[in-house]
């Protein structure tokens, strides 16, 4: 449904959702990456992959992004910490962590951080739908 008005405000603009960005993908995983490019393009959006912290921070470009996927556990680096660092450079893309290791100290950060979604993987593949069209939409 958020999907559907996503889409609908998008039109009324006459924009595509691809149009306005794309999705940052973050994780070590290519399986990973591979698998939510293929899924956010089946339902319409952009991704661009990134398979270190570093490779994301040497792209930029952060006005591009509708949103950042980000895992917290990026081969020995903190997602986390890649996010507060975004934050005080002043990169104001909305952040959806995805982690295959939850706890509750885990999650307290990422909420602290910021995020707009914390998602437990393996997660539904609507669960990252739906917080990816809340990103576009904002």
């Amino acid at each position: 449904m958020a999907r559907a008005a996503a889409i609908s405000r998008s039109a009324r603009r006459g924009t595509s959702l691809s149009e306005r960005g794309s999705v940052f993908i973050v994780d070590d995983d290519p399986s990973i990456r591979t698998s939510l490019n293929r899924l956010l393009r089946e339902h319409g959006f952009a991704a661009t992959l990134f398979d270190s912290a570093g490779a994301l921070l040497h792209h930029g470009s952060f006005d591009k992004a509708i949103c950042i996927v980000l895992d917290i556990d990026l081969n020995g680096r903190s997602g986390i910490d890649l996010r507060r660092q975004l934050a005080e450079e002043g990169v104001t893309a909305p952040v959806i962590y995805i982690t295959g290791n939850d706890s509750s100290a885990n999650r307290a950060a990422a909420v602290a951080s910021g995020c707009i979604a914390y998602l437990v993987k393996p997660f539904t593949a609507q669960s990252l739908i739906e917080s990816v069209a809340r990103a576009s939409a904002a």
